[in-house]
């Protein structure tokens, strides 16, 4: 029997991850603490809301004092930390929540913790998920590797690598057992949709403009999130302990070589002409500090615990527009915000 907390589990990864642990571990409690910002979807859950090992929490990790109460009144012994911030763009415009969020919001989560737990670490973890953007940019050539000094270029990456930091700390300092992923970029089914692959899908589904930084250049590694799920939960079980381990989906693409696979798939799925909707790409003003390319080296989770990614992206990105094009109330309900009347509907008005 474990008692996991699950931060940001309403979210699209978190939402992946915790699906995965409720559905495969029914001898586990699967606690899902999320403050609901509008990232945070519970219809992404509708699937595992009434299972018995499933309890939501509505709270924010930087509420030190509510966070303690939620280890205490579940007997939370495991923390699997999703919850950030996590959109480039909006960190540049908004720095300050970003700094509040990834680094206070993880120092409250790591206290609350140490505090519960009180040095008895016995069968105790914290895994702290994170990005391969603490990494920084690479040229043409190379791969970021565990052993990747940080080298943060936007808010939004420094206050991950602020976190790492103090992950790392909390284990150098008092012992708290935890261990640390990075990630490349993901895709699948419930991402939110100012996220490139599902805004551009629902944008060549209306016909509307396909914005591109610069030229398109830009080269991203690019991982399923079912993929992300599985070595997620592979490290929680079988890392070692203080460790990172990086996750990558040996994919990487050139955004511009990307958005037209995802313009010939949804073009052929709709029963357009292939290709019609190339006419729909704009080239725009490149983001600043905008890194080049990033790319990971998962050689080290492939060897000591047996992870590689099951899909190709040609492969996955078939199964994630379709997904999209069945699930047209699911983005209609998210980009109008009418996604957010279900708490109150699930909780509130039952409550």
């Amino acid at each position: 029997m474990k008692n996991i907390l699950v931060t940001g589990g309403a979210g699209f990864i978190g939402s992946h991850v915790v699906r995965l642990l409720v559905n495969k571990y029914p001898e586990y409690h699967i606690v899902n603490m999320d403050v609901l910002t509008y990232a945070g979807n519970l219809a992404n859950l509708k699937d595992v809301e009434d299972n018995d090992n499933y309890t939501f929490v509505k709270c924010d990790i930087c509420d030190f004092d509510n966070v303690k109460k939620v280890f205490i009144d579940y007997e939370i012994d495991s923390v699997i930390h999703l919850a950030a911030e996590s959109h480039v763009d909006r960190s540049i415009k908004d720095p300050f929540s970003f700094a509040q969020t990834n680094i206070m919001g993880t120092l409250s989560l790591l206290q609350a913790a140490k505090q519960y737990w009180d040095f008895n670490w016995e069968d105790k973890l914290f895994y702290h998920v994170s990005t391969d953007e603490v990494y920084g940019s690479l040229g043409e050539e190379g791969l970021f590797t565990e052993k990747t000094s940080y080298d943060p270029h936007s808010p939004y990456s420094a206050s991950k690598a602020s976190s790492d930091h103090f992950v790392r700390a909390f284990q150098d300092t008092y012992d708290l057992p935890t261990v640390i992923s990075n990630c490349s970029n993901n895709y699948g089914s419930y991402q939110f949709p100012e996220k490139l692959i599902p805004l551009f899908i629902n944008n060549i589904v209306n016909k509307k403009p396909l914005p591109v930084y610069g030229k398109g250049e830009n080269v991203r590694d690019w991982l399923f999130v079912d993929d992300h799920a599985k070595a997620i939960d592979l490290i929680f079980h079988k890392g070692k302990q203080g460790d990172t381990y990086n996750i990558g989906g040996f994919n990487e693409w050139k955004n511009i070589d990307l958005i037209k696979v995802m313009i010939a798939t949804v073009d052929r799925l709709l029963e357009r002409e292939v290709g019609e909707s190339n006419d729909l790409i704009t080239y725009v003003k490149d983001r600043a500090g905008h890194d080049l390319r990033y790319a990971i080296d998962s050689t080290k989770l492939k060897n000591e615990l047996g992870w590689e990614p099951s899909l190709q992206f040609e492969e996955g990105i078939e199964k994630t527009v379709k997904w999209y094009l069945e699930n047209i109330e699911w983005m209609d309900n998210v980009t109008s915000g009418n996604y957010k009347s279900y708490y109150d509907e699930m909780y509130e008005v039952k409550g």
